[in-house]
């Protein structure tokens, strides 16, 4: 039977259930967050005991092209959202025929190619990095040849953490570069390197009644190519911190955002901001409002696809976010037993004002690189916070 589809007046209250496309950390985020407002879950993920199917109701384990799992999906829930765009967009689209997909196809489609996402950011009036589309070895040559060196050359679609990615350093890597990343058979894309000063991002919300609202900027710290740290506020003046806001909140205007949309930007020395990607869903860098806001931004991104009223993003205290890779488990968890049996060196207290929340994302297997986990440092001294992650050695491999 056809569900209702979307109105601008459809709110959604708690016992509603939400179906998740995608069974990951944030999905298990977003479901811990709405379980706490009365909402109930389904996730569709092809790994058995994802981590969002350990605290959603239901778990629907198959792939995510899977149109008879995704109707079932659609079958169970009053509203479905995807928790990373990778999700099939022809599945999204199929199911906006039979239930209520807030955020749509459109915008999946635009975000999960990087031609599209860059081409709908220009028509919002907002700055990329200068790019070019690659088709061919010759046309590499000539683009690196009008940008200079280093520049980066990447996958149209697929590729995170630095996946799919070439920095081109020398003329002779180009015909290797073309070669490897042609194997993804995806349009490829080199864009100009932007010499910043900072990364920074900027979660807004939006929901289907147009009410808008942002976070504050995260000053990211990338190693890599792997998100490290989030510092939040932002180290930039008031000045650049309310033009990033507004950046974000063009965009989500622009491109009719319902739910989250983390814009990502480079801050350069003259003080220039260029958009480099975004993503249509919660994002690392906003894990700190889960204990550093009033409304994290996962609680937000529920309230803004159920149309209820946004809620305030207002920083309650400075945050440090730290990603905890697979191979940063073993220490975290030696020094959580160590503070449980009241072991802890002395230099403890040197930290005594930081208030470290510990996020685990239940997966089985602690790969190389792989995000586990986080921890929001709440801290009134961001350079106490940072300092806090050297002396604790857990991070001491993070680049190797």
């Amino acid at each position: 039977m056809m569900k209702n589809t979307e109105t601008k007046e459809q709110v959604l209250l708690p016992g509603s259930t939400i179906g998740v496309l995608g069974g990951g950390q944030l999905g298990r985020m977003l479901a811990l967050s709405g379980r706490a407002m009365g909402y109930r879950f389904i996730t569709l993920d092809p790994t058995p005991d994802a981590p969002c199917g350990q605290v959603a109701d239901e778990q629907l384990v198959a792939a995510y092209d899977n149109l008879e799992a995704a109707r079932e999906l659609a079958n169970k829930s009053d509203v479905i959202t995807y928790e990373f765009e990778n999700v099939d967009a022809g599945v999204t689209e199929l199911l906006m025929k039979e239930t209520y997909v807030p955020q749509g196809s459109k915008l999946l489609y635009v975000t999960q190619h990087r031609l599209r996402e860059k081409r709908a950011i220009e028509a919002t009036g907002v700055k990329v990095a200068p790019y070019r589309e690659i088709d061919s070895v010759a046309a590499l040559q000539d683009a690196v040849q009008a940008f200079g060196m280093p520049c980066v050359l990447k996958t149209a679609m697929g590729g995170y953490d630095g996946k799919g990615q070439w920095v081109i350093r020398s003329y002779e890597e180009i015909p290797e570069a073309y070669e490897t990343l042609a194997k993804a058979n995806t349009e490829l894309v080199l864009e100009q390197f932007i010499h910043f000063d900072k990364e920074i991002s900027v979660i807004a919300a939006r929901s289907p009644r147009g009410e808008v609202k942002v976070f504050a900027p995260a000053e990211n710290v990338h190693v890599d190519n792997i998100l490290h740290l989030s510092i939040v506020p932002a180290r930039v003046s008031h000045e650049i911190t309310k033009r990033a806001e507004e950046l974000a909140i063009r965009i989500a205007e622009g491109l009719e955002i319902v739910g989250l949309i983390a814009v990502e930007m480079f801050l350069t020395p003259d003080g220039e901001l260029f958009v480099n990607e975004l993503a249509p869903r919660p994002h690392n860098s906003g894990h700190y409002t889960m204990e550093a806001c009033h409304t994290s931004q996962f609680e937000q991104h529920l309230r803004a696809i159920c149309n209820l009223p946004l809620g305030s993003t207002e920083l309650m205290t400075p945050v440090v976010m730290v990603n905890l890779l697979g191979e940063h488990v073993e220490p975290i968890l030696h020094w959580m037993k160590l503070q449980a049996n009241k072991l802890a060196d002395s230099a403890d207290n040197k930290f005594n004002g930081i208030i470290p929340k510990i996020h685990l994302y239940g997966k089985h297997e602690a790969k190389h690189k792989r995000k586990m986990g986080h921890i929001n440092l709440l801290t009134k001294d961001l350079d106490l916070a940072l300092e806090w992650v050297e002396q604790m050695g857990i991070w001491s491999s993070r680049s190797k």
